[in-house]
């Protein structure tokens, strides 16, 4: 059973900065793709960054050159780095894994950029 928990989400300033957190169990983390996707009301869930065991990234376009993704294998972390946050960043930001054929998601942290 992968468990998968968030952290790191709350309320930033336009130009500010976050770095989320996913904690993996239930799996051998260092083997495995980990992602994270954002969904705001109204819009189907976005994919914003993956990063491969290998530690390939890629992003998508909108947060290209202000997010990065990372993992520590001997913490079984991965993180994403936010900075140079806009109003449209605001989200609920899921950590995701594919795992043995099966999609595993945490609960979500929730971003909001307001002033």
């Amino acid at each position: 059973q992968v468990h998968l928990v968030e952290s790191g989400g709350g309320l930033v300033q336009p130009g500010g900065s976050l770095r989320l957190s996913c904690a993996a169990s239930g799996m051998i983390f260092s083997l495995y793709a980990m992602d994270w996707y954002r969904q705001t009301p109204g819009k189907q869930r976005e994919l914003v960054a993956t990063i491969t065991a290998g530690r390939t990234t890629v992003y998508a376009d909108s947060v290209k050159g202000r997010f990065t993704i990372s993992r520590d294998n001997a913490k079984n972390t991965v993180y994403l780095q936010m900075n140079s946050l806009k109003p449209e960043d605001t989200a609920v930001y899921y950590c995701h894994t594919r795992y043995r054929l099966n999609d595993s998601w945490g609960q979500g942290t929730q971003v909001t950029v307001s002033s």
